[in-house]
């Protein structure tokens, strides 16, 4: 709930401070040069990654066992242009001396070793990734189980300072790349360090001045990269800002088009669809280009040094210092050579964006908790429903209150009537009651009870709560009614839908009761999801009742049906109602006039109007058209002169 009206403010705010996340660089064809694009950087490399380290701490044996693999099946797929090479050699040197002279048993042994090879490394390869994936899921699973659980321990607090999508995406988006670079980085950073060790170990065994040369295309190759990463990151920069903004275009255009066609706005709405469209054109083809042409250009310098290779081998050849079977060995490797280099810069780059997603993660697991239940928490038994305020204050941010020294004793089975301007509190003042929030200093108290020193659960079963936005979750209407209410027989969900007057048009609905509401239950309408909520609250039978703006979605006819429910149902419980609509109070047994957090006006109706003061001023704004052009700044003002003038 956004109480106050500053939950709203605050996510907006959090939304625009939420720091931009790339994508991350993928490898391309071939393990060659990676998509070039914007990874994010973790703040804390070092803290974060050991944190991580915990979570795979419990599976050290299996990493273990996953790195023997990985390092097992690298080294065959390594040795395997070697044997190559003498298979050349053989074939050479039969040659030279005749058919009659090619050794074809040690061929066929050679073949053999080179089939076992490769039947090894990817048998090897396989065990790896097989283990690796348990592991990962196990991994990741345990990440999700405590989100999951954390979720439904964070304050209220949390969810007004961060936008849905924003902890979605962490929900999501973060635990999924965590997945990826685990399953397929982890062991691409091992398999790549290994062929880069064994193939410059190789290639320095057979000729130190070729590795030499393979060795002069590597600086020429990282100054190119990072003449054309330069050039393109502002492009992939300004794509991902586009981006955002044609998502954001097309949201606001399906959830407003009825707004839209009502308006005629259907034509604008176009040309800003294609203004922004363009310009993603213009920096998406740019950055797709320039980060295009990286993989060709360097292919051209490592076909520039094989060929270097491959003339500075021959002559090796003819000069009697190399024979032929090395030569083709070393041109295998050569051409390897650079696959691991590019491959380890991009699991750096994976891995750089894991840890920042994992910073997400961890950040939403290190967010502050409500408070938990002491260990003596008291459970009150058949409670009466009295309520106290002892001075409370409270405020969501330091140095902004939004309840100041607030006072209030209300009597078991009295209705109070909260009104006054938004952003006074009134909605406030039911969160802090719920415990949704803690309050700054003061007491509140039930039946004599701090709720400070109550069991949440226990607390909050003596509430019926029905808000101004309903909500519903995708079931059928019938668990919908019962939510909060499991054990609840078909004949009183029956009865809290006839009390709520929601009996008849469900049973219009395709499968009556048994009909299932879709995403956001657009298949009923507005009112009637409303009457839904408030047939919910009839079920839960609750000792106190919350209402705020509960008949606002709903028709005259049926405001005034469901008013003469409520009125059935506030009989004998404590009622809290929330009303904007002053008309809807007018029986109230207290009303509570709010404004910047305090009560400046209490009593019943015809009390406050023969006071004629701050409420009598806002009923009468409601019903005379001299007062409608008021602001409650001006109300405030008249009634100040007005009591300066009675002092005097």
């Amino acid at each position: 709930m956004n109480a106050g009206g500053s939950s709203s403010e605050r996510s907006e705010n959090s939304g625009q401070n939420r720091t931009f996340t790339g994508r991350r660089s993928r490898r391309g064809p071939g393990g060659g040069p990676g998509f070039i694009g914007v990874v994010e950087k973790p703040k804390n490399f070092r803290a974060t990654l050991k944190r991580l380290m915990i979570y795979l701490k419990p599976h050290s044996f299996k990493i273990a066992v996953v790195f023997i693999m990985a390092v097992l099946s690298t080294a065959f797929s390594v040795l395997a242009p070697l044997l190559i090479g003498e298979i050349i050699n053989v074939l050479f040197d039969g040659m030279t001396g005749g058919r009659t002279a090619i050794d074809f048993s040690a061929i066929t042994t050679l073949l053999l070793i080179l089939f076992v090879l490769y039947i090894g490394s990817s048998a090897f390869a396989f065990i790896q990734q097989y283990i690796m994936a348990g592991v990962t899921q196990k991994v990741v699973a345990d990440l999700r189980s405590g989100v999951g659980s954390k979720l439904s321990r964070l304050r209220l607090k949390y969810y007004d300072e961060h936008t849905h999508g924003e902890i979605m995406s962490r929900i999501i988006n973060d635990i999924d790349n965590i997945s990826n670079t685990l399953q397929q980085g982890v062991v691409q950073l091992i398999t790549s360090t290994v062929s880069l060790i064994g193939i410059l170990l190789i290639m320095l065994y057979l000729n130190p001045l070729l590795t030499f040369v393979c060795f002069i295309i590597l600086p020429v190759s990282a100054v190119l990269t990072k003449i054309i990463v330069d050039r393109s990151q502002p492009y992939f920069k300004k794509q991902q800002v586009q981006m955002a903004a044609l998502n954001g275009h097309i949201e606001e255009m399906y959830t407003g088009h009825k707004i839209i066609k009502a308006f005629s706005r259907e034509k604008k709405s176009e040309e800003e669809f294609d203004a922004v469209n363009k310009e993603l054109y213009e920096v998406g083809w740019k950055s797709q280009f320039i980060s295009g042409i990286a993989m060709p250009i360097l292919f051209s310098v490592q076909n520039v040094g094989y060929v270097i290779v491959c003339i500075i081998g021959c002559l090796f050849v003819l000069s009697g210092s190399m024979n032929i079977g090395n030569v083709q060995s070393f041109v295998l490797y050569s051409k390897q050579f650079t696959h691991p280099v590019t491959q380890i810069s991009t699991v750096i780059n994976m891995i750089q964006s894991t840890l920042a997603s994992t910073e997400h993660v961890f950040d939403l697991l290190d967010a502050e908790e409500e408070l938990p239940d002491s260990s003596g928490a008291a459970a009150l038994r058949n409670p009466k429903g009295e309520v106290v305020f002892d001075h409370v204050s409270f405020s969501y941010e330091p140095g902004r209150p939004v309840i100041s020294d607030l006072n209030l004793n209300i009597y078991p089975g009295e209705s109070v009537a909260i009104v006054g301007p938004t952003g006074a509190g009134k909605t406030t003042i039911l969160n802090l009651l719920m415990r949704f929030y803690e309050i700054d200093s003061g007491h509140i108290r039930i039946d004599g009870a701090d709720i400070k020193e109550m069991n949440r659960h226990n607390l909050r079963s003596f509430f019926g709560i029905v808000l101004q936005t309903p909500w519903l979750f995708s079931g059928t209407v019938r668990e919908n009614i019962a939510y909060g209410c499991a054990d609840a027989t078909d004949e009183e969900i029956v009865r809290a839908a006839e009390m709520a007057y929601a009996d008849s048009f469900i049973r219009k609905l395709p499968q009556g009761y048994d009909t299932v509401m879709n995403e956001d239950a657009s298949n009923i309408s507005e009112g009637q999801k409303q009457m839904l909520t408030i047939a919910r609250a009839f079920l839960s039978d609750p000792v106190i009742l919350l209402l705020d703006e509960a008949t606002s979605n709903v028709d005259t006819l049926t405001e005034a049906q469901i008013k003469d429910a409520m009125m059935t149902l506030m009989k004998g419980r404590t009622s809290f109602v929330i009303a904007h609509r002053l008309s809807t109070v007018r029986n109230a047994d207290l009303i509570l006039v709010l404004n910047k957090g305090q009560i400046i006006e209490q009593g019943s109706h015809d009390e406050l109007m023969a006071k004629n003061g701050f409420y009598a001023m806002l009923y009468n704004s409601q019903f005379s058209s001299a007062n409608m052009d008021e602001t409650f700044e001006q109300v405030e003002k008249r009634i100040s002169e007005r009591s300066g003038t009675a002092a005097a």
